[in-house]
């Protein structure tokens, strides 16, 4: 029988029991897809390269350990690696955004800094420290967003794209993050004062 006429479940059944034939595959059929959608996020073809690789190991991985259950759904599957690798990407670079909040202001506006003063880049530093602890705090959704936008420079448009949702969605996750954000920072804040 043709294996490339069979269908994604199918092919990894095949897989599990050995077929190491059915995995190549899987990987012809998908590798394009599953490029563009990190390459749209990373934006270089080097790290898209790896993010990849690095998709397909984690798939193989899951698959042999018996914990892929996600039956006739292997590609969002995919993608939901891929996407999750190339996000996990740019926190370990700990790239630092500049965040426009709902206002317009940037949320660094209100502090100044002089480069030259070591207290200054100290102050930088734990504010920026600050501000990735409170982008882990909100939902995987807005977090995800607020990423591809800030850290990335992704147009609503592209983020719509790779996360496969409506450009509204997009907009409306944005929206809450900063609003969520916002109330985090003030939150901080005045625990910040309580608390001296």
């Amino acid at each position: 029988m043709n294996q490339s006429l069979l269908n994604d479940s199918v092919l990894v059944t095949l897989y599990k029991n050995g077929n190491e034939k059915a995995f190549e595959l899987l990987v012809k059929r998908y590798k394009s897809k599953v490029y563009t959608a990190i390459y749209l996020i990373v934006k270089d073809s080097y790290t898209a390269e790896d993010l990849l690789q690095d998709t397909f190991i984690k798939a193989v991985t899951t698959i042999k350990s018996g914990r892929y259950n996600e039956e006739g759904k292997f590609l969002p599957w995919l993608l939901r690696i891929a996407h999750n690798l190339a996000i996990d990407y740019f926190r370990r670079e700990k790239r630092y955004p500049t965040i426009v909040m709902e206002d317009g202001s940037n949320v660094f506006d209100t502090l100044e800094f002089s480069e030259d003063s070591a207290e200054s880049i100290q102050i930088r530093q734990e504010t920026y420290n600050r501000l990735r602890d409170m982008i882990d705090n909100l939902p995987s959704v807005q977090k995800e967003v607020l990423i591809m936008r800030h850290y990335n420079d992704m147009s609503f448009q592209e983020i719509a794209d790779a996360t496969g949702v409506s450009i509204n969605t997009a907009l409306g996750r944005m929206r809450y993050a900063l609003i969520n954000l916002r109330k985090q920072m003030t939150t901080t804040d005045q625990n910040r004062y309580v608390s001296n």
